[in-house]
């Protein structure tokens, strides 16, 4: 299994070039994916901090790049209606070649839903039946089909989606470790799966997971399982740290209470990680703030290295 790494720049408390220049210099150095937010508010720190457009964003990196797959980690399903959402990702698979990845979830910010008047449901449950109906549709469309659909949530009538994207099968990516319902639609519907946290917590996921591809039929290792993680690159662990505190200051927040970070040299961020692939996940997603930490992104693949040597 060779491991992979992906690179999600965050859209908050950054500018264009700079958002640009970090994502080319990870193509530079040999990453896989650059990823995005899909969020209208900062989600850390002041909300009014500005914040740029997922989809946009990743439209305008596709003719700037060449190699590296781009997605949004992950899309608010709430946003749009799901032809919509085919149609953007068709038209960034085109833009950048057939490199383009449809990251999607449930959505969960109120705060951005509320500002803007998009309608939140009335219960994560809610949310999660829209999504799976969502990306049963997204799939029929980006698959050629007319699809003519009932609802219950989004009808649709001989609505069909041309060009075809350049992939014949354009992925999809399912972010969240939802047991009831997010799991049932990643083991039913999803080419990839992204979740986060403690090893004992991705364990249960997993395992959750497992059950429900043997309800439905399906083989889990043809699903890509991606976890990510907040991770800084020093040979120097007090280094890495004081820059974790460093980007997160710069986005208005507090190392205390953020959350799981990675901080240490190429040895030890490989030996945090290498539990992870023994359970299967080939894919490492790196959650980077603003504005950006270049020498983590030129030496990641030093960690690779080390996980596939």
């Amino acid at each position: 299994m060779t491991t992979r790494f992906g690179l999600q720049l965050w859209s908050q408390a950054t500018d264009w070039p700079g958002f640009r220049d970090a994502a080319l210099a990870a193509e530079a150095s040999g990453w896989d994916s650059v990823w995005t937010w899909d969020h209208l508010m900062a989600i850390f720190g002041p909300w009014e901090q500005p914040i740029l457009e997922g989809w946009t964003t990743l439209a305008a990196l596709g003719p700037i790049t060449a190699r590296v797959r781009l997605g949004l980690m992950v899309g608010a399903n709430t946003f749009r209606n799901p032809g919509l959402t085919a149609k953007l990702a068709t038209t960034l698979d085109h833009v950048s070649g057939g490199r383009a990845v449809l990251g999607i979830g449930g959505a969960w910010f109120e705060r951005e839903h509320e500002a803007f008047g998009i309608e939140f449901g009335n219960s994560p449950g809610e949310r999660l039946d829209w999504l799976d109906e969502a990306v049963m549709l997204t799939r029929r469309l980006l698959d050629g089909e007319r699809v003519d659909h009932d609802g219950p949530r989004y009808p649709m009538r001989d609505a069909l989606c041309e060009p075809r994207p350049v992939q014949p099968h354009l992925p999809i990516l399912i972010g969240g470790g939802g047991r009831t319902k997010t799991l049932r639609t990643v083991a039913q519907r999803a080419d990839a799966w992204n979740n986060n946290g403690s090893l004992e917590e991705i364990r249960d996921a997993l395992e959750t997971l497992q059950r429900h591809c043997a309800d439905v039929g399906r083989d889990i290792d043809t699903i890509e399982r991606t976890a990510s993680f907040h991770i800084i690159l020093r040979d120097d662990t007090d280094a890495a740290r004081a820059r974790t505190v460093e980007l997160l200051d710069h986005n208005g927040v507090s190392v205390e209470g953020f959350g799981q970070t990675v901080a240490g040299s190429p040895a030890e961020v490989a030996d945090i990680l290498r539990p992870y692939q023994d359970l299967g996940f080939s894919t490492f997603i790196v959650r980077m703030p603003a504005p950006y930490d270049r020498e983590t992104i030129e030496r990641m693949p030093e960690v690779g290295a080390l996980l596939d040597g």
